[in-house]
């Protein structure tokens, strides 16, 4: 991964009297975060979740961190404290644990209840511990406490880490809505408690970092859900997060007004709100879900559906409905409400599910026409009020793209953090804490891991840019057969090609060209079928970029009989 101090190679060894802060994912992306905390030889693991892939990733499933950084040290982690509930969090948990079991697990009652039905899937049976928010534990050279923050997803908590090396301060995912739907408020009071112990490193999250003033309260879009029910004709879809257990609280909550019925749709869904409502974090009303094959039973104007697909996952429920791959048939009077941010770099595929969606007659409503989502981290004013109650030594911004940290950065600055102590890293970069002191040492490999299929780590860029050459340009494979004595083509050149608006005879007027190219190849003594091959590559590669303006992927396939 690129980052702004390419000059940066391995990092010296630590100083005894240093913490090492080296983030192995979630710096210069959204998603993928996890940080590893070292010092005196020992290392904590703050979150370790997954990036979802993007038009440039086909095949790919999913993204995790690189965790070769880690290889003959698993022994070495004390535990994994996860922050938050959410996906870019904790989804390669069970990646990490198949590595090494026995590693514990520390997160709130909601945060492990969805990560240990995770790893039930992977037949993964964890350690854990249960914190809340207050508690303190000792984990060798590291003693954490746990601090409430307000999030998108219930029983967030940010951790504040001791050690002998000094003091870090990592946020999480949070915001300060100061009207939660849970009534649980990030801990200011907290905050300012470190702060006047000391906090040497802050970690804070970027997201919101270039949106001025503040994210606006999540009880305020309740008035724009319940006029959205009160004015739709039949059935309403609303799609988000399978873990944003707050605004699936709000529709529920409308449903009952309206009296409509509501099914879950999406495996995740399902699981996650049967979790959240057993843990007491979502309040059902009494009669009001019903299993989605009963659906049909109730007439159009009585149902609500709460479906996963809100960032455009092509297998998603909302996608495959707007495909008509789905048994949920979407039609006209129809109304599909996308309670969601969209994460960068999916846009494209959001709108192809609302334009797909709208074909099929039905009315899309989603936070560019209406206020039917807010953002559940902390925008600009929220982060100025975090630097001036906790007033760190050195900041490190995490969880966002560049431009979000590089925001998060300049605010910093602006409430009096010396320039030379707001770091900007990415993903791999190497920061010490020594003597107060934080400054960046080095760059350990940090790319992508790749989840396809069943296949960990096998797929890379090579594998991905076939991929993508097959899905833009296309592939031609040409076949020749030489008589083996003479060296003379006896069969071929024969051309098979795919993903090609022109008709098949237009490669008739290549063939010539390849036959001229091998027959001189052979006269100047080449008969190595490799050499051979790279000949014919050649020839049609020359052909296909000046006639067909393309650079499509080359089989060339020579046998010698």
């Amino acid at each position: 991964m690129s980052h702004p101090h390419p000059e940066l190679t391995y990092p010296p060894a630590l100083d005894r009297t240093g913490l090492r802060v080296v983030a192995l994912g979630g710096l210069g992306e959204i998603g993928r975060n996890m940080t590893v905390l070292e010092t005196q030889g020992r290392l904590l693991v703050i979150d370790c979740g997954v990036l979802f892939p993007e038009d440039s990733h086909p095949g790919v499933d999913l993204i995790l961190p690189d965790f070769s950084y880690l290889e003959g040290r698993l022994g070495d982690i004390e535990a994994v404290v996860l922050t938050h509930g959410h996906e870019d969090h904790i989804g390669a948990v069970p990646y990490l644990l198949k590595l090494k079991g026995d590693i514990p697990l520390i997160g709130s009652t909601l945060t492990l209840a969805l990560v240990e039905a995770k790893l039930k899937e992977h037949r993964i049976k964890p350690y854990t511990l249960a914190v809340k928010e207050g508690q303190r534990e000792r984990l060798g050279a590291f003693d954490l406490e746990f601090i409430a923050v307000n999030h998108s997803i219930p029983d967030a908590l940010a951790v504040f880490v001791r050690t002998p090396a000094g003091t870090l301060l990592h946020t999480g995912d949070f915001k300060m809505d100061q009207l939660p739907l849970d009534g649980r408020l990030t801990d200011l009071r907290s905050f300012a408690r470190v702060g006047e112990e000391g906090v040497d490193l802050f970690l804070t999250d970027s997201t919101n970092a270039d949106i001025p003033g503040f994210t606006t309260p999540e009880r305020e879009i309740a008035p724009a859900i319940d006029k959205i029910f009160r004015h739709a004709q039949r059935r309403i879809i609303v799609a988000c997060f399978s873990s944003h257990v707050h605004r699936v609280q709000q529709v529920l909550d409308a449903a009952e007004k309206a009296g409509r019925k509501v099914a879950f749709v999406g495996r995740s869904m399902v699981r996650n709100m049967g979790i959240a409502a057993d843990l007491g974090y979502l309040h059902v009303p009494d009669g009001i879900l019903v299993d989605l094959k009963r659906i049909g039973d109730l007439p159009d104007d009585e149902v609500v559906l709460i479906s996963t697909g809100s960032q455009g996952e092509p297998m998603a429920a909302l996608s495959r409905m707007a495909n008509r791959d789905h048994k949920i048939d979407v039609g006209p009077g129809d109304t599909v409400l996308l309670a969601s941010s969209l994460i960068p770099g999916n846009e494209n595929a959001v709108y192809r599910v609302i334009n797909g969606l709208m074909r099929l007659g039905a009315t899309v409503v989603h936070k560019g026409i209406a206020n039917v989502h807010v953002s559940g981290h902390a925008s600009a004013g929220e982060l100025l009020y975090a630097y001036n109650i906790v007033r760190p030594r050195n900041v490190l911004p995490v969880h966002g793209e560049f431009r979000h940290m590089y925001a998060n950065a300049q605010l910093a600055k602006e409430t009096g953090v010396p320039d030379e102590n707001v770091l900007l890293a990415e993903d791999g970069v190497v920061v010490d804490l020594v003597d107060g002191q934080a400054l960046i040492t080095g760059v350990v490999d940090c790319g992508y891991v790749y989840v396809d299929g069943s296949n960990i780590g096998g797929t890379d860029e090579a594998l991905l840019k076939d991929r993508r050459i097959l899905r833009d340009e296309g592939f031609i494979t040409c076949v020749v057969v030489l008589d083996a004595a003479s060296g003379k083509i006896a069969s071929g050149p024969e051309i098979m090609a795919r993903g090609f608006a022109e008709d098949d005879e237009i490669f008739e007027s290549v063939i010539p060209k390849v036959e001229r190219a091998v027959e001189e190849a052979v006269r100047n003594g080449v008969r190595d079928d490799h050499q051979l091959q790279q000949v014919v590559r050649r020839a049609i590669g020359s052909w296909a970029g000046g006639k067909l303006r393309r650079r499509p992927m080359i089989i060339p396939v020579v046998m010698q009989a």
